[in-house]
């Protein structure tokens, strides 16, 4: 357990991070959800992550309550991004902690969150499956997110 708490987010995020842009429609980003097993994208505008749309964001256009009566359906696939997404969201660095990691998600109950870079560039993201799987290796425990070959865990820069 000691070599978890040294554990920082670099060496456990995943890299290759697919983005969207805010002029997507709700059309293409349900499409994307469909076709990608991914939560919640990134939305970034100029290099910068502006936002976060998640498969949530996305549901919830479809609420019918009295208050909230839904649109034509195409008028509503029509929709775009920036109408949808989350501006103001809890991101971590490349050298955050994994127990910080998982604190916030425990405490915002967040699936996934962007690491920002140095230069305020997105970096990856840092899932639950992540940590897990971090968790796993680093107290030799086997189980399903398991896919290490030993039961070391890497040590920290």
């Amino acid at each position: 357990m000691e070599s978890f708490i040294e554990q920082v987010v670099a060496d456990h995020m995943t890299r290759n991070v697919k983005t969207v842009r805010r002029s997507l429609t709700l059309r293409e980003l349900g499409d994307l959800f469909e076709s990608e097993d991914f939560n919640t994208y990134p939305v970034e505008e100029g290099g910068q992550v502006v936002g976060l749309v998640s498969k949530f964001d996305h549901l919830a256009c479809f609420i019918f309550t009295p208050a909230h009566m839904m649109p034509h359906y195409n008028d509503l696939m029509r929709r775009i991004v920036a109408d949808i997404m989350t501006s103001e969201f809890i991101y971590v660095g490349t050298d955050t902690r994994l127990t910080r990691v998982l604190q916030l998600m425990v405490d915002h109950r967040i699936r996934s969150m962007p690491v920002i870079d140095n230069n305020q560039r997105l970096a990856g993201i840092i899932s639950r499956e992540d940590v897990m799987r971090a968790l796993q290796q680093c107290t030799g425990s086997r189980g399903l997110l398991n896919r290490f070959p030993d039961d070391t865990c890497p040590e920290s820069p």
